[in-house]
């Protein structure tokens, strides 16, 4: 976590000003329940001690002055009707914000913004969710909006929406504003009632490992798997009127109307129906504490993802195969959009400087490369920092 003497020291040096407000959003992990949330399906993510700070104050004109520590680079523009079509694809998701938000709210003046964070980039930890939610809890405080967490979270979706081009789901933002010390929650994404599980594991902790393969949701197949989604549902509503989601699908009419169409989108729309059931199962083990339950639940989805949604890929596969077996995991899967970034282990304490070894052993075998390892905590969600 960056100390706020730091984030001041940077934020002073590039706009010679001192900020008003720093925010802090998390990134986050799902335990499991994934391409659920934009079927309006079941989701179990939690906030993690990874963070992307955002410092700001207000300017005297209507500019907007943005600089990222990441990037190492500054870009400005004005307090416009729409973003910039010259802004850099990072600085998009905090003017998408800013727009978004001026819609609803009307901000007062324009904004200089310093931004930092230590969520790996393209790892599915959901950087860009707490980057949006992070800018919007951040203008809010600046000022004095009176935003709900829940309208930050909505604003950070309709950001990747309309300014990035990623159709996604609420789950990113919402666990990035709604985490809890400690804790999971099972998000119901069709009418956001949620429930916390506390993840108290004596003997288990949960380790990170980063494919190091790059992965860019909005020109990867996540928008075309959300197609084959839609099209199931709107083949089986013309049957059943009644019938929205796939949450509304029952597996015998998805034979009987959506296999003898296309077998392809059959089982991609199955995959998701089976997963809302697997999120279910695993809040289930996690009351039980049956940690042998959740694991291979874990497995399950991600053979599923990889062979029936076929959103996994070669680095991804190798990490789970390699650790599926062991003694000291419990379970694991790929985590994410897919197409790269982590997989989740749940690992025994005590064992993941050999487990690391072993793996970045044979992984560089395999790929010439190594995975990076990053052992988390579930954390609190976005808010304001103390200095």
């Amino acid at each position: 976590m960056y100390n706020t003497a730091y984030l001041n020291q940077q934020f002073v040096q590039h706009f010679q000003v001192a900020p008003t407000c720093i925010a802090s959003s998390p990134g986050r992990i799902n335990l499991i329940g994934e391409h659920t949330d934009y079927n309006e399906g079941f989701v179990f993510p939690a906030a993690i001690d990874r963070y992307i700070y955002v410092a700001l104050s207000a300017r005297e004109d209507n500019e907007i002055h943005i600089f990222s520590a990441a990037y190492n680079t500054y870009f400005k523009t004005t307090l416009l009707p729409e973003t910039s079509e010259t802004a850099p694809e990072w600085a998009k998701y905090i003017l998408g914000v800013v727009q978004l938000i001026n819609g609803k709210k009307s901000i007062k003046s324009g904004i200089n913004l310093f931004l930092d964070g230590d969520i790996p980039l393209g790892a599915g930890l959901s950087s860009s969710a707490a980057l949006t939610c992070a800018t919007g809890f951040g203008i809010n405080a600046l000022f004095q909006l009176g935003l709900s967490r829940l309208e930050i979270a909505q604003i950070g979706q309709q950001t990747e929406h309309r300014y990035i081009g990623v159709n996604c789901g609420i789950m990113d933002q919402f666990a990035s504003v709604m985490g809890k010390e400690n804790q999971a929650f099972v998000l119901d994404c069709k009418d956001l009632s949620y429930r916390y599980f506390e993840l108290q594991w004596p003997e288990y902790e949960i380790l990170l490992l980063n494919s190091n393969v790059k992965h860019n949701l909005a020109s990867s197949a996540y928008n075309k798997r959300r197609e084959a989604c839609e099209q199931g549902v709107a083949w089986v509503k013309e049957k059943y009127p009644e019938v929205n989601t796939l949450r509304d699908i029952n597996l015998q009419q998805l034979d009987d109307i959506v296999r003898p169409l296309s077998e392809d989108i059959f089982i991609k729309c199955r995959f998701v129906i089976q997963e809302n059931l697997r999120v279910q199962q695993a809040s289930d083990a996690i009351q039980r504490k049956d940690i042998t339950q959740f694991g291979r639940l874990l497995y399950e989805a991600h053979w599923a993802l990889s062979k029936d949604y076929e959103v996994s890929c070669a680095e991804l596969d190798f990490l789970v195969h390699f650790v599926q077996g062991l003694p000291e995991v419990a379970g694991a899967r790929m985590m994410g959009g897919g197409f790269g970034g982590c997989t989740i282990n749940i690992i025994k304490k005590g064992s993941s400087t050999a487990l690391i070894d072993k793996i970045t052993t044979a992984y560089f075998d395999r790929f010439g490369k190594s995975p990076s390892p990053i052992q988390v905590k579930l954390s609190n969600g976005t808010s304001l920092l103390e200095y």
